[in-house]
């Protein structure tokens, strides 16, 4: 039997990248996954390939910028599957590679709005099922920079500073109606978002990061999503309120300052 066998699941960001990796992890564990994304071709593809795999998935359109369209997910969810044992708030953008003083006020609102408001709204509406089923899993996906300093990442990390805290303060408030909430902060991982990055910014960051993580090599998705389908699982039943490094070692190591000329 799958160490989700039976559960649902909810993960916004589900076409590609981590939030694909989880999805599909999550199903092959035996849960009935309800992936969200704005790119309905390659959600509709991931939902697909799961379902081919052998697993039970399905693609849901939203826009994590909109409290109608979270609202939509989770209720959506629910009314199909029953119940909603977990939501994964991982869709996020990166918006960076500049100082604070030339970051524009519509380029914060919207930073803050995809990979922090978000987490309130899937929280907002997952929370009041979790409660009256009086079980949960909710994990808020974080990120190193949320730890430590990098030039021209100050909106990112202090969205990211802010899911840890807010993961925190809620597993408090909601641990004694057995919901459990925690983060996961990846490392930098190889994703479309971070390639994306790249092509911006110029290949010298990717040899940067590279030196940035002890172990020698920057992430796969693949190892964020075991992380998740744990903090998922009935094995982590006694786990709250932990922010999970899976970082590479990143956030143990002295701070490296890499050349960004």
């Amino acid at each position: 039997m799958g160490r989700l066998e039976g559960k649902v699941a909810v993960v916004t960001g589900g076409a590609d990248g981590i939030g694909h990796a989880i999805s599909k992890a999550m199903a092959r564990e035996g849960a009935t996954v309800f992936l969200s994304d704005i790119d309905d071709g390659k959600g509709r593809a991931a939902a697909e390939a799961i379902v081919k795999a052998g697993g039970k998935a399905e693609y849901v359109h939203c826009d994590v910028g909109s409290d109608a369209d979270i609202k939509a997910l989770i209720e959506g969810a629910v009314a199909k599957a029953g119940r909603i044992d977990v939501l994964v708030n991982n869709a996020a953008i990166a918006i960076g590679g500049m100082p604070v003083h030339e970051m524009t006020d519509e380029q914060w609102h919207k930073l803050i709005n995809i990979n922090l408001t978000s987490v309130f709204r899937g929280c907002k509406h997952a929370l009041p099922h979790m409660i009256g089923q009086k079980s949960g899993s909710i994990i808020n996906m974080a990120s190193a920079q949320g730890h430590i300093g990098l030039d021209g990442w100050t909106a990112y990390a202090g969205a990211k500073g802010a899911v840890m805290s807010m993961s925190r303060q809620m597993a408090v408030e909601f641990g004694p109606h057995n919901v459990r909430i925690n983060s996961i902060s990846p490392g930098t991982i190889n994703t479309p978002m971070n390639v994306q990055v790249i092509r911006e910014l110029g290949e010298h960051v990717a040899r940067a990061w590279v030196k940035m993580h002890p172990i020698g090599r920057i992430g796969f998705p693949e190892e964020v999503a075991e992380a998740a389908v744990y903090l998922a699982s009935d094995a982590a039943g006694f786990t709250t309120g932990i922010d999970l490094k899976v970082d590479g070692g990143l956030t143990a190591a002295p701070r490296y300052v890499p050349d960004l000329v």
